[in-house]
């Protein structure tokens, strides 16, 4: 019997991961900052598919929660043999505006990967299997603001965390995902009438293909065949052209945004 831990797993991506681990007999380890919704999540995976569900409610833009989870993935006993790192929200701050929300954009997608993939590898290793799933994103190769700038750190990070776990049996792999149908956007007052319906995916679809390219040890995981060409288009294109398409783009959000 596996047990996987997801972070931000009561909405959205971290949701689907929840479900789609509880339907294949894998426990669970929740994290979220809301009680009221991983209880529900809870209660609802465990009547549905009869795996046990523990729930650490945390904020990991706080010190001493993301430590408290850090001790988790970590423990000897309890063992974690898979972490999905996918708490995270859209920073809607300029990069000129007060510090305080790019903080905490740092902290919880940022600084809480690096402290939790550690201490999930490093037990890992010592066990001889595991994997770590990080999220980064498609913006990981496009520079809008500092999202972009924090999914590209994970996405290098994870890559090279891959390259020192190699012969361990333990595995790391960065999901990219581009434009996922979930809560998202609208919660970062994201304007996304003017992206067209053909490059939207679900969430169910993401992460399905996402955890076979995580069994499979692939380390960088692009779901559907668009994406991947998003990203190749992307890595291919010259770079100021990337700046200027990723400025106008900004532009046009902010002037939609209320």
């Amino acid at each position: 019997m596996s047990t996987a831990l997801v972070t931000g797993a009561t909405a959205g991506i971290g949701a689907a991961f929840a479900r789609q681990l509880a339907a294949r007999g894998d426990d669970l380890v929740l994290v979220a900052r809301d009680a009221d919704r991983l209880a529900t999540i809870a209660t609802e995976l465990q009547a549905t598919h009869g795996v046990a569900v523990e729930t650490l409610q945390a904020d990991l833009s706080d010190a001493d929660d993301l430590h408290r989870v850090a001790e988790r993935v970590a423990s000897a006993e309890k063992r974690v043999d898979l972490l999905v790192n996918n708490a995270g929200f859209g920073p809607t701050a300029s990069l000129l505006d007060d510090l305080g929300e790019h903080d905490r954009a740092w902290a919880v997608m940022g600084e809480a990967v690096v402290v939790l993939s550690n201490a999930a590898a490093r037990a890992m290793v010592t066990r001889g299997h595991g994997r770590v799933l990080n999220v980064a994103s498609l913006s990981a190769w496009v520079t809008q603001g500092e999202y972009s700038a924090i999914k590209s750190f994970v996405k290098l990070y994870t890559e090279a965390l891959a390259g020192e776990l190699r012969g361990t049996g333990v595995t790391a792999t960065a999901l990219c995902p581009g434009w996922v149908t979930t809560e998202f956007h609208e919660r970062a007052s994201i304007q996304t009438s003017a992206i067209p319906t053909a490059v939207w995916v679900d969430a169910d679809r993401c992460v399905r293909e996402a955890l076979a390219h995580a069994d499979a040890g692939r380390v960088v995981s692009l779901p559907t065949k668009r994406w991947k060409a998003m990203a190749i288009a992307l890595q291919l294109a010259p770079r100021p052209l990337v700046r200027a398409l990723s400025g106008a783009i900004g532009r046009d959000r902010r002037r939609r945004t209320p």
